[in-house]
């Protein structure tokens, strides 16, 4: 037994690195490591001086250190006391003066850095103005600027500022895009700002970086960086655009009837419904569905006919569908496309 108990002890560091590993190997990657905006590379800077600095110290520290107990190891026969040392003044002076040096060091570029995040440009023309709402288990973007209100992606323009105004309606969020900025949460009753600005054009995975309720971990969302022109034409397709042609319009008119009876006291659809869930205006051209499903028909399904299943705590409610409302459901919503 206990032999056994000496292997499994030899082994557990092993699996520890293991594990280590393997939190790495996630999908979608999220780290703050490749910055791909102003902010995360201001954050990164950050990263790196500090690491350098501890790194640094640490060399030192083990090269003294291990330097001392050679040079000063008990050799075999001397029985002498060594000479009984009450303080070094110069040697005191100078480990008191070197933390301070590098606390200088680290403290000018993150004083100055905190600074700069800290600017408000919400009287800013060039910026973009968002306001982030965190539900559970969701996420509302409102351009008040531009009268679009859309839940789930987040779209800005390349080299272009977004001003993020964030709050909560309910409990405390933290919403986090590793690839272009740190966490900045979000709590009832109070506005929280930060800015972004992404460098390069692609799309950038976030999510709730602050424990709320049983599906946190499935609290993600996008935030799509498109060029000026690209955005320009996202702007008008959100507040001038028009669907494409369902793929069976029949069967999409029935879906909308469905909408109106069942989902449109929750839901809103250019501008008309309510407001406790996510508005669904160009749904059929969002990625995912809740923001954890693929955007097709069979996962649109899924969804529908039970909520619960995908996330858990979440406030929709299983609407007990028949298969032919569900499909006519699916079609409308799949058919919010706009061109």
């Amino acid at each position: 037994m206990m032999r056994r108990l000496q292997q499994v002890g030899r082994m557990l560091p092993m699996l520890v690195m293991v594990a280590l590993l393997l939190t790495g190997c996630g999908d979608p990657y999220l780290s703050a490591l490749q910055p791909k905006g102003t902010v995360a590379g201001m954050q990164y800077d950050l990263i790196k001086l500090s690491v350098t600095i501890m790194l640094g110290v640490f060399t030192v520290v083990v090269v003294i250190f291990t330097y001392v107990l050679i040079r000063y190891r008990k050799r075999k026969g001397d029985n002498s006391i060594p000479e009984q040392i009450e303080g070094n003044h110069k040697l005191e002076i100078i480990w008191t003066v070197i933390p301070f040096i590098l606390l200088i060091v680290l403290a000018i570029p993150m004083v100055s850095t905190t600074f700069t995040l800290a600017k408000d440009y919400s009287n800013d023309k060039d910026a973009i103005q968002v306001k982030v709402t965190g539900h559970q288990f969701w996420w509302e973007f409102e351009y008040p600027d531009l009268k679009i209100n859309t839940a789930q992606e987040l779209y800005i323009p390349v080299n272009k500022k977004a001003y993020l105004s964030l709050e909560a309606a309910d409990v405390i969020h933290s919403f986090w895009v590793p690839a272009l900025g740190g966490k900045k949460d979000t709590n009832p009753g109070m506005t929280n700002h930060m800015w972004l600005e992404s460098t390069v054009e692609g799309t950038f995975q976030g999510r709730c970086a602050e424990l709320c309720g049983p599906s946190h971990a499935l609290m993600d969302f996008k935030v799509k960086v498109v060029s000026q022109e690209e955005f320009d034409k996202w702007v008008v397709e959100m507040t001038k655009g028009e669907n494409a042609p369902a793929e069976n319009k029949a069967v999409a008119v029935q879906g909308e009837e469905v909408f109106k009876q069942s989902c449109v006291s929750c839901h809103a659809v250019d501008g008309n419904g309510g407001k406790i869930g996510p508005d669904l205006t160009n749904f059929g051209n969002r990625q995912t569905v809740a923001g954890v499903l693929p955007n097709d028909k069979k996962h649109v399904a899924e969804w529908l006919k039970d909520p619960e299943s995908v996330k858990p705590g979440n406030l929709m409610p299983n609407l007990k569908l028949n298969d032919d409302q569900v499909d006519a459901l699916v079609e409308y919503l799949s058919s919010l496309k706009r061109q």
